[in-house]
């Protein structure tokens, strides 16, 4: 079944070749204990090797079953193993942070067996090699012949018809060495027992044949005992392991051993952190690149910001504005949206201050006070404004023009705010004068136009509020009598239209009187020639054709980093929406995108230089795991399992290392522990970049898991066997 034709080996070292077996001939059978004796650098390990296709040969021809094996590749000396083979080694090589039940495991799930069907095979041999107390013992805890013991139940766990052991009881005194020899005399009855010795004295009468070799050759090949041999061997079924099973090696693999762990979580902790923070120094420097942007049409720029309103151009409910006020992360909501990026100017002889109306609820000021009378306002500026913080024993005591406002303002407080930079400005308005400012403020967005008398008025004109007359009355200048009968116009009709793009409006109203050099000062208490071509109505009639509050308003949310769930909520809410941040642009855009390449670029080399950098490490790391793959290998392991095995455990390692920091990172944002460097470097970044992190991590374990296995299967069995598990 097993046959050797003319077969040598040859090492090659430092430019010398060296012989390990000189044409060999050999005929093997299932049934025989065979033992291979000879004086060290004889030969017996390597032709041992060459049996068991650990090693390959030169010349000459190996025969398994009448097969050649002359042009086997590597996988097809890992069917060989698979199918025929299974070994015992002087040193055992088991893995030492393995329980005796998961040393002969091992065997089974590489064989590609069900878990119901390991756990009762597993318990067989433990019982039968003796080992029942030491089920759940480490490999490292056992003695040198409890340790043979396992190695035996392994080789049988793999069910090959073939059992090579290379000095089975050279480590062990003369008790154990008999006990272990037994065990694999009882064995041969069905299978061939290769035995490799320098002692053939304690295993002469177990055996059934005899090879001695001398300098690669054979010396002697005899018949000790005559028994019933059997040329044909029986394949045995080939799997390979599933993947829940690598799945579970690999985990077991990355607690195993603490040394190994605690070096190995903090390279990725290292990687991890690396990762974050080259992001977050990214997510860092582009808001304040936002920061410095601006918008042509919206005055109040802050990223915070979402503007919204209905998909219908309807009017916003007062129950549909408290429903948003209760969305998660919302900070304050304006109904009055336009106000702001409303500019008002306020000057007196010295000083000139233009800003937009502070929308934000105060309840405090830092000097001053409150404003408590009609046309008091509190001034919003930065600490570090210098032309504030120069005019500022002028601002209490000086009166302020406003455009379009007729009486005198007063700066009553001021307050310090980091919404506002060095050179920007905030009012924040008492609420009589915050009224009259949205009224003259909603004309600017509306065109309006007048029929008098069913006769379209092309004159001048302005529309404004007194509040002497009821809904739908109205006083106009008697220069518009021309446009009715008889040149006077009382009691007739006017019709005032607006439009917007919130559609169009239109009241009929009634001339209640025509108002003239006689009686103006009676009804509007001002001087006929002071006044230019107004159409007074009253209040409510001025707040149905021009206020637009309720069809346009504001969210600000707390966080940044709520913007887009904020702005989600409100679109399934049916309302469109318009990030301040998406509506701004840079001067300096061109050196921007320069900028976002360059990062990009620095991104690149540092994700590479993280990989050459973990990839040495951990070359270093598995040194000492070199053997354990090696083990993998003689169970019949490929590449593709190795690297399976080896990539779910540093998989496993990143995602430890990753989950770790991602909740020092969450305690940090929700102020439960006090890490200022992750809450920096962290309060812009969103969840597509912590996901990208991780994918970065995962990306890394599999390359770094492919190479590191390339680098595995380089090389012969016996030379990864060069360190111990």
């Amino acid at each position: 079944m097993l046959k050797l034709k003319n077969v040598s080996k040859y090492y090659y070292q430092d430019g010398v070749i060296a012989s390990g077996i000189n044409k060999v001939n050999l005929e093997l059978f299932l049934g025989e204990f065979v033992v291979i004796t000879g004086e060290s650098g004889s030969g017996k390990s390597t032709l041992l090797n060459v049996l068991s296709g650990l090693d390959t040969y030169e010349d000459g021809e190996m025969y398994i079953n009448g097969e050649e094996t002359s042009h086997y590749t590597e996988k097809d000396y890992l069917e060989y193993r698979k199918k025929y083979v299974s070994n015992i080694f002087q040193n055992f090589n088991l893995v030492n942070s393995y329980t005796v039940y998961q040393n002969i495991e091992l065997a089974m799930l590489m064989n590609g067996c069900n878990k119901k069907d390991i756990k009762k095979k597993v318990n067989e041999l433990i019982n039968k090699v003796g080992l029942q107390k030491y089920r759940n013992t480490r490999a490292s805890k056992l003695s040198g012949g409890q340790k043979q013991r396992v190695a035996i139940a392994r080789a049988l766990a793999y069910e090959t018809p073939i059992i090579v052991c290379d000095e089975p009881t050279g480590a062990l005194d003369s008790k154990a060495s008999t006990s272990i020899l037994e065990l694999l005399h009882e064995v041969s009855k069905d299978k061939l027992v290769i035995v490799v010795t320098h002692n053939k004295s304690e295993i002469l009468k177990y055996a059934t044949r005899l090879i001695r070799m001398h300098d690669g050759n054979i010396l002697e090949n005899r018949v000790v005992k005559e028994v019933n041999l059997d040329n044909q061997i029986e394949i045995k079924e080939v799997k390979n392991i599933n993947y829940l099973s690598r799945i579970r090696l690999g985990i077991r693999n990355t607690f195993n051993l603490v040394a190994k762990f605690c070096l190995m979580i903090a390279i990725f902790l290292l990687i991890v952190i690396s990762l974050i923070s080259n992001y977050g120094s990214m997510k860092n420097s582009e808001y304040e690149e936002s920061v410095n942007a601006y918008s042509e049409y919206f005055q109040n720029n802050s990223d915070l910001r979402i503007i919204f309103n209905k998909q219908d151009k309807s009017i916003i409910s007062e129950e549909e504005y408290a429903k948003i006020k209760e969305i998660e992360s919302v900070d304050y909501v304006v109904n009055n949206d336009l106000s702001n990026d409303y500019i008002l100017f306020i000057s007196s002889d010295n000083i000139f201050i233009d800003g937009s109306i502070y929308t934000k609820s105060l309840t405090k000021v830092d000097k001053g006070r409150l404003p408590d009378n009609d046309n008091e306002i509190v001034l919003i500026v930065n600490k570090n404004n210098e032309y504030i913080n120069y005019v500022n024993d002028e601002l209490f005591n000086t009166e302020f023009r406003m455009e379009k406002i007729d009486d005198p303002i007063k700066i009553v407080g001021i307050y310090y705010s980091d919404e506002y930079n060095d050179y920007s400005y905030g009012l924040y308005l008492n609420n009589d004068l915050n009224k009259k400012v949205l009224n003259t403020m909603y004309e600017e967005y509306i065109k309006s136009s007048a029929k008098l008398n069913d006769k379209i008025l092309n004159t001048y004109y302005e529309i404004k509020i007194n509040y002497n007359l009821k809904e739908n009355e109205a006083y106009i200048k008697d220069i518009n009598n021309g446009y009715c009968k008889n040149y006077n116009c009382q009691n007739k009709d006017l019709v005032i239209s607006t439009s917007s793009i919130y559609g169009t409006k239109e009241l009929n109203l009634n001339i209640k009187s025509v108002y003239d050099k006689n009686n103006a000062k009676r009804l509007l208490d001002e001087n006929y020639d002071e006044i230019d071509n107004v159409i007074y109505i009253s209040e409510i009639d001025y707040n149905k054709l021009f206020n637009l509050s309720n069809y346009q308003g504001s969210v600000f949310v707390k966080d940044i980093k709520d913007l887009n769930e904020v702005e989600k909520s409100l679109k399934s809410m049916n309302f469109n929406t318009l990030k301040l941040r998406d509506a701004k642009v840079n001067s300096l855009a061109i050196f921007e995108q320069i900028y976002k390449i360059i990062k990009l670029i620095v991104t690149i080399i540092l994700i590479a230089t993280l990989f050459f950098i973990t990839y040495f490490i951990i070359k270093i790391i598995y040194k000492s795991r070199n053997s354990y793959f090696a083990t993998l290998r003689s169970l019949g392991a490929s590449l593709k399992d190795c690297v399976s095995i080896l990539r779910n455990e540093i998989i496993t390692f990143a995602t430890i290392s990753y989950l770790f920091i991602i909740t020092l990172i969450t305690l940090a944002n929700k102020n439960i522990i006090i890490i200022k460097y992750f809450t920096d470097m962290t309060k812009y970044l969103n969840i597509g970049e912590y996901l990208l992190v991780y994918l970065i991590l995962i990306i890394l374990a599999i390359l770094i898991s492919y190479r590191y296995g390339r680098k595995i299967f380089s090389t012969s069995i016996m030379k990864n066997y060069g360190e111990r598990i």
